[in-house]
């Protein structure tokens, strides 16, 4: 059974960096799309970074790109996203999320992943 557990959130100030971490288990995520999505209060889930199943990647959502890392440990099953320059609008939960089925055009849709995290909260205080 796939399990996927986040850490690293935290509450932080503006221009402050953050290292989320995902860690799965039960699953060989070297063919997974492996990807983390956020949810901010009264908000959808949003796309945030991904790798494709196929390994190809990393892509971005376009708020994010340039201060916004995703990589990965696929020996240790575990993918990471380093924030850095946050602001108050990358305030929310954010999830891990892995497929082994979404294609890379579903690839920023949340409906298209099937195991998720837990869910870490971020804060950035302006």
């Amino acid at each position: 059974q796939v399990h996927l557990v986040e850490s690293g959130g935290g509450l932080v100030q503006t221009g402050d960096s953050l290292r989320l971490s995902c860690a799965g288990s039960g699953g060989t995520f070297r063919n997974y799309a492996k990807a983390w999505f956020r949810q901010a209060p009264g908000k959808e889930r949003e796309f945030v970074a991904a790798f494709a199943r196929t390994g190809t990647g990393p892509y971005y959502e376009d708020s994010v790109k340039g201060r916004f890392t995703l990589s990965r440990n696929n020996t240790k099953n575990m993918w990471y996203l380093q924030m850095n320059s946050l602001l108050p609008e990358d305030t929310a939960v954010y999830y891990c999320a892995a497929s082994s089925t979404v294609i890379l055009s579903a690839l920023r849709s949340a409906a298209a992943f099937g195991y998720w995290g837990q869910g870490t909260q971020v804060a950035v205080s302006s």
